[in-house]
């Protein structure tokens, strides 16, 4: 039997019985699918989290106040024993560090910005001039901090966009007086809007010098220290060497936590990378449970097809004629189960990238690949032994059953 004349007889079989056929394609389609959507979810989790990352800024160093006891980054670090705090001078201290291009000092709270009788809660973050590169941010109208002494603040204020928006509406912001705590600040710049990000919203932060706040939260601890290093091959000295200045200032007692940006998004990328082969995992096994699907339907269809097999036989068909013929029917259903599930899968990852612009909900190249080779492949290992069966009928006794 000619190859075009195999696909006919698999093609006829198939649609002799459309509601079968019909709930085989979408068992398989179903398995498809929800390998293509959760490995669309998986991988979108990653390409987030690393471009939240990557957006803090390049080539940054994290000094963190406590020790980790553990070797490598681990996401609990940023919440730390502190038997020594990270000051102002240990950040400037920073700056005398060969591999060090920027440090900004950064202390973080609550409070609240009054304007004209508005008022509303806001993020504040302490720091200098410099935090502005180190954190990669734009400005939208204004300028940022003033480059002065770390430990006398100008009372100015810069502030994020929804702030802007909220407390001064369609009047300008820059020059205008605001009450943040206890404190009377001049605005002088606007973020641009960028959105919640890993930490904080920038949109709803207000930036003040860090010597001032400090005395709003009447505290000298510093949250962290962000550094940039004077180039990506730079990075692990400059963490050496934050390191080591940290030490020397904290009396020899190494107290402090540093972290490198490329261990962070290295972490999270093999956690997520491992995620994203688990949940495949999963979504496969559905996968299998299609393949049995096909396997019995090819034994019903066998046993309801033996007149039909017996005259083949008669006619001078083979054993092997018969397995192929069967074969092909089994990858032709295998197949349109697939691509039907591909189109679903895209359709619904398609979906969840409507719903949340901001998460990459993109399926992998190779789960697409796996995804279709193993729905092809499970259907034409299943069908086998039907196939086999089938080719093993005797044509008399076939034939006697018609």
């Amino acid at each position: 039997m000619r190859a075009p004349d195999l696909i006919r007889f698999a093609r006829d079989a198939a649609t002799g019985n459309p509601l079968r056929t019909s709930l085989l394609v979408l068992a398989m389609s179903i398995g498809v699918a929800a390998v293509v959507v959760l490995t669309a979810l998986g991988d979108g989790a990653r390409r987030y989290v690393m471009n939240e990352f990557s957006s803090l800024g390049s080539n940054l160093v994290i000094v963190l106040p406590g020790r980790s006891q553990t070797g490598g980054f681990n996401p609990a670090n940023a919440i730390t024993s502190t038997p020594r705090d990270l000051t102002i001078d240990d950040a400037q201290a920073l700056l005398r560090a060969s591999a060090v291009r920027r440090a900004a000092p950064l202390i973080v709270g609550t409070s609240e910005i009054s304007v004209g009788g508005k008022l509303r809660e806001v993020i504040v973050a302490g720091t200098t001039a410099q935090f502005l590169d180190v954190r990669n941010l734009k400005l939208g109208q204004g300028r940022f901090l003033p480059d002065e002494d770390w430990r006398r603040g100008t009372a100015e204020a810069v502030i994020g966009a929804k702030i802007r928006d909220e407390m001064f509406g369609a009047q300008p912001a820059l020059g205008q007086r605001a009450r943040i705590g206890d404190r009377r600040f001049r605005i002088v710049g606007v973020l641009a809007s960028s959105g919640q990000g890993l930490g904080m919203n920038t949109d709803e932060l207000v930036i003040v010098p860090v010597s001032l706040a400090q005395a709003m939260f009447n505290s000298n601890t510093l949250f962290r220290i962000l550094v940039e290093a004077t180039g990506r091959e730079a990075i692990e000295l400059a963490r050496a060497q934050a390191t080591e200045i940290i030490k020397l200032r904290h009396e020899g007692e190494e107290d402090v936590t540093v972290i490198t940006q490329d261990a962070v998004l290295a972490t999270f990328d093999r956690l997520l990378g491992t995620l994203t082969l688990g949940v495949a995992g999963i979504a496969a096994i559905s996968l299998a449970v299609a393949g049995i699907l096909v396997m019995n339907v090819m034994l019903v269809s066998v046993a309801q097809r033996t007149a039909e097999i017996g005259l083949l036989k008669a006619l001078g068909a083979t054993g092997a004629t018969i397995r192929a013929a069967f074969l092909s029917e089994a990858a032709m259903l295998s197949l349109a189960g697939a691509l039907l599930g591909f189109a679903l899968g895209q359709a619904g990852a398609a979906t969840i990238r409507h719903l949340y612009p901001t998460f990459p909900a993109f399926p992998p190249d190779w789960a697409v690949a796996a995804g279709l080779g193993t729905a092809l492949l499970t259907g034409i290992l299943f069908g086998v032994l039907p196939a086999r069966q089938a080719a093993r009928l005797d044509p008399v006794q076939a034939l006697a059953k018609r």
